[in-house]
């Protein structure tokens, strides 16, 4: 089987230091969408908080010896799956990201935990599940 994704956008930002979790980032950006999906940004509004699916587009070729790492988070080895690492088996990132305002195909957003230049797979509502 063979899967084959194609950037939506990319990611701009002049920050050099990034922390390692979106949950912890009080970074901005812009997510520069191609012009040809501008319409599929329809809806999406400031204070609206976002999923961003992206490429870790610059990390190493990753081994099975990378099945266990050092989490960055407790310093402890655990499996790969238990870590927010960007050395994966399929190098996919995920972050909620904060929408501070939607300028054409461009999306300014807060929280950002990737690199100027990250490719933008996908983006989704972030959908919060209460429970009563």
């Amino acid at each position: 089987m063979s899967i084959e994704l194609r950037p939506i956008g990319f990611v701009r930002t002049d920050a050099r230091e990034l922390p390692r979790h979106w949950s912890v980032s009080d970074v901005e950006g812009t997510l520069v969408i191609d012009e040809e999906y501008s319409p599929g940004l329809r809806g999406i509004e400031a204070g609206q908080r976002i999923v961003v699916i992206f490429h870790f587009h610059r990390s190493p070729h990753f081994s099975a010896g990378l099945l266990r790492q050092t989490s960055g988070q407790t310093g402890s080895e655990t499996g790969v799956f238990d870590t927010c690492s960007p050395v994966r088996p399929n190098p996919i990132g995920m972050s909620v990201l904060e929408v501070l305002g939607v300028r054409g195909a461009s999306i300014d957003v807060k929280r950002l935990d990737m690199l100027d230049g990250t490719p933008v797979l996908d983006i989704k509502p972030h959908v919060e599940i209460t429970h009563e």
